[in-house]
Order: C-alpha cells, then structure tokens, then sequence
C-alpha cells in the first residue's frame, strides 16, 4: 500500500502511522525523500519501502538512501520517468524500479513512453508502472510491457467503491471481441466493456477490416493477421500461420514482435472436443478462441482459467456485423 507523507500532496506521516495501525500489509512511504532523516522518519512510522526519486537525487545521494534504507531494513522503490532516469536506475543496480507515466512537474501522463521504458528494464529487476493506470486493459498493457506491478492512486482515490475498482484492474481473463469492421460496432464492443479489440486484416476472412479502426485508450487494439505481419500500430498483433489456404490452428500474441501468449483456437472450420483441455495445459498466458459464446463461456473460463477470451462470430448477425444486444451478453458472461 502506497501511502503519501508529503503535505505538497495532502500526506504526513501521521497518515502513514494510522495505515500502519489499520493494516499488517507492507507499506510505501511516498514522498520527496532527500535525508537519512527522512528514511529514519519513515522506518520509524512504520514503512516496509520508501520511494526514491531519481528526478531529485544525484547518483551519489541516491546510493547513500539505498545503503541506509537496507541497513534500516527498508526497500527502495527507484524511481525514473524518463530514459536517462532509467539509465541510472539500472546502472545503481536498483533491484525495485518504478516507472513513472506522470511527469511530476508537468503532471503530464505519457502512457505510451512509459511502457517503452518498462520494455527496457533488465528481467532480473522488479519493475513498477506507475501511474496512469485507469482500466483493465491499461493494467494488462502494463505487464505485457514486462511490469511486475502497478502503482495505482488517482484511480482508486476517485473511485467510488475504490476495493471494487481494485479487483477490476486485476481481474481476469480479460475480453476481446473480434471480427469489427465498423466503427459503430467497435463503440459497441467499448461500452458494452470489452477490454480488447480485434480486426481481422488477412485477405481471405469474411471478416476482414480495411484497416485498424479507432478506439479510446482504455482498451486495447488487436491486429490479426495470417502468414505474414504487415505494418500497423495496434497495441498487440495476433499472428497466424498459413497452412492449406487458410489460419493454422493456434495463434502467437505479440507486443513489438516478442511473444506474450499462445491464442488456442480451434481448427479452421471445425471443432474438437479436446480444446479445452488443450488449453488448460498451454503454458504462459493463453487467449482461448473458438466457438466461445454467452452461453458456454462461462463454463470455459472456470475449466481454463485463461489470461483472455476471444469470441467473433457469437456476437454478430452476419460475418463482420456486430448484435449490439449479443456483444453486452458476451461481456456479460465472461464477467459473471
């Protein structure tokens, strides 16, 4: 739990003592740490962590925190939010990096900056995104980056039911619909709270999109393609193999080329009493396709338990044409 003690921000430490008097879970003192003082105040009040921030500290000051924060027996949560700011994290050997999407003077969210910067922290560091994060799809962006955790505040602060908001940002699978070709049935699939947002750009599918349509950055865009990847700008590429003239069965998920997932479908055209149990034993992260629809999701899920789940052709009246009523029931049964 990350609990401000900075008065700039309408903290102090007798918040900090009152959580640690609420709470046995490990406590973040965030703040504009500078002196051994400052640690000593924060071990002292009962903080497990303490934020450093790289913006107001020199290597040299920095690594003098760390030092004493360990012999304190305190974490460091260390902070950058830009690449040079990451450079020094990694090169003070941080074994806890925070990357900040808040540009704390300007107060300016760049989301997109961020998860680059997480792309690039070494895998042998805990890595936190922080900030900026308002939705499901946004947390799983996050991770897929390669993000360990998420810091998250204003969101939770603003929420009216800030536990139950919390459960959103982490729950799971998460839900795409697939197949849009119009913008009015992509708004659809937004409202009706999917997380994902898929469209189809290989030449044979019935389903196929002319391009990549708009959709708000609380979600996430797929881009789906058979054989090859063209170029595109959505935020995850579904990759097919070509085999027989058409998909091969299974799929990749990647984010700027790496691999993040295993998409587990069924054959093209055909179904297969086997799938998910195929998909229960896919190791890492796995989409589960195929024949998915509000009426048997729901059980899919709990056999799988899957990262995601995917669904085309339950939720449209014909091949690329969305049942609005049909979208909100997909969503709907996943959820439940």
């Amino acid at each position: 739990m990350s609990v401000l003690v900075d008065d700039r921000f309408g903290g102090s430490w007798d918040d900090l003592r009152a959580a640690r008097d609420a709470t046995s879970i490990p406590l973040l003192a965030k703040g504009f740490f500078s002196t051994p003082e400052h640690l000593r105040t924060a071990r002292e009040s009962g903080a497990d962590a303490a934020l450093l921030l790289l913006r107001d500290l020199d290597d040299a000051a920095t690594r003098e925190l760390m030092e004493l924060a360990t012999s304190l027996g305190l974490d460091t949560l260390v902070e950058a939010h830009d690449a040079e700011e990451l450079e020094r994290a990694i090169a003070l050997d941080a074994p806890v990096v925070g990357v900040n999407a808040r540009d704390l003077g300007t107060f300016h969210i760049d989301r997109a900056a961020q998860l680059e910067l997480v792309a690039r922290v070494p895998r042998d560091r805990v890595v936190v995104a922080e900030s900026g994060i308002e939705t499901r799809a946004q947390a799983a962006a996050a991770e897929l980056a390669g993000a360990d955790a998420v810091l998250v505040g204003s969101t939770l602060m603003r929420a009216a039911d800030p536990g139950e908001k919390l459960r959103e940002l982490v729950e799971r699978p998460l839900v795409k619909v697939c197949g849009l070709t119009r913008q009015d049935d992509v708004d659809a699939a937004v409202d009706a709270g999917a997380d994902l947002v898929g469209f189809i750009l290989a030449d044979e599918s019935p389903r196929r999109a002319a391009a990549l349509l708009d959709a708000p950055p609380s979600v996430l865009r797929v881009a789906v393609f058979v054989g090859e990847e063209q170029e595109n700008d959505a935020d995850l590429v579904q990759l097919y193999e070509r085999e027989n003239g058409h998909r091969s069965r299974d799929a990749v998920l990647l984010r700027g080329g790496e691999r993040v997932g295993t998409v587990v479908d069924l054959p093209w055209e055909q179904t297969d009493a086997s799938h998910l149990e195929r998909a229960r034993s896919t190791g890492g992260r796995v989409m589960l396709a195929g024949g998915l629809g509000p009426e048997n999701v729901a059980a899919a899920v709990t056999e799988v338990r899957p990262w995601a789940v995917d669904s085309a052709r339950s939720t449209e009246t014909s091949p690329g044409v969305k049942d609005h009523d049909a979208l909100r029931r997909w969503v709907k049964a996943v959820r439940g």
